[in-house]
């Protein structure tokens, strides 16, 4: 990375994508709104490997790898410029080293502090607030987070480059931390931006930052509509399953979707592409109910649908 206009004791957060969405949803966000200045990007193709190509009207594209970029804002008030980091995705290998030399590039900068961001998934409900809980990297941070009635995890992990950074950050004993939103266990697949409202409200009361959050409360406010809904329509199936279940039968019938005439053998496969996808990221489940709902099918695959979101329960689980 170059060195150009020496930013005033700056803070570095940074970002990866994780559960809700939440922490790189934040850092897009007050990109945005604070207008802040594209200054580097890091070279990732070390950090992933190609596992397949991208088609469009037939021709082969290039492979593109996800970017790892630099922004950085000037705070008028000249306290804390700050800089900010956006990783597009979660690379799959060299995590510590990369972090490693991020740190580095943070200390030549002169860097004061470094935060990420992160969310913690607990059985709130999802008319609940989202609360914030924070973690630190040294004991000053650390009093500071009490001294603004946040909460501190007292135990558990953070996974993924939101988390290893901080290992990092402590190692070379650099102040800072990390401020966790909370979200709802059966939505933690998809972006919950109320968590990211909460996290950036914090964040802007502890730095001094103001955001307006006007436009991110809107999102929410749809967005709660959305899982609202499916949530309400989900519960509803799961009574009428319940109530259709016979108490005598030893296992109840389940009819097998692939013996459905009403759909092509393309179609089959489109849905149960949908539902691979839907399994390992439950953001998707959205499109899949809308297909399922076009092809008029959804009543044949809604046990299968449903066991995207079954809740088994656990406790509070931080991650990136």
């Amino acid at each position: 990375m170059e060195n150009n206009n020496r930013l005033k004791d700056p803070i570095l957060i940074a970002a990866w994508p994780g559960m809700g969405q939440v922490a790189i949803a934040a850092c897009y966000y007050m990109i945005s709104k604070l207008k802040m200045e594209f200054r580097a990007e890091y070279a990732s193709s070390e950090l992933f490997d190609a596992d397949h190509v991208t088609i469009t009207s037939g021709l082969v594209q290039p492979f593109r790898y996800p970017k790892s970029q630099l922004f950085s804002w000037r705070d008028p008030q000249g306290e804390h410029d700050l800089l900010v980091f956006i990783g597009e995705a979660q690379p799959p290998q060299g995590r510590y080293d990369f972090c490693r030399k991020l740190v580095d590039f943070a200390q030549r900068e002169g860097v004061s502090k470094i935060f990420t961001f992160a969310a913690m998934a607990t059985n709130t409900e999802l008319q609940d607030e989202s609360r914030v809980v924070g973690v630190a990297t040294d004991k000053e941070t650390l009093h500071g987070l009490l001294a603004n009635d946040i909460q501190v995890l007292s135990g558990g992990s953070i996974s993924g480059m939101n988390g290893v950074l901080l290992g990092v950050t402590a190692e070379r004993r650099i102040p800072g931390g990390c401020l966790l939103g909370e979200v709802p266990r059966m939505f933690a697949g998809v972006p919950y931006p109320k968590a990211t409202i909460s996290v950036l409200k914090t964040m802007s009361e502890l730095m001094d930052i103001p955001i307006d959050l006007t436009e991110l409360a809107l999102e929410s406010e749809r967005n709660e509509a959305q899982l609202s809904q499916m949530l309400e329509q989900v519960r509803r199936l799961e009574q009428q399953r319940h109530e259709s279940e016979s108490p005598e039968d030893d296992e109840p019938f389940t009819p097998d979707p692939f013996e459905n005439e009403k759909l092509t053998p393309e179609e089959k496969q489109h849905l149960e592409n949908l539902f691979d996808e839907a399994g390992y990221d439950r953001s998707q489940a959205f499109e899949l109910k809308k297909e399922l709902d076009r092809l008029e099918v959804f009543r044949d695959y809604e046990d299968r649908f449903l066991d995207l979101f079954r809740d088994e329960g656990n406790p509070p689980t931080p991650d990136s």
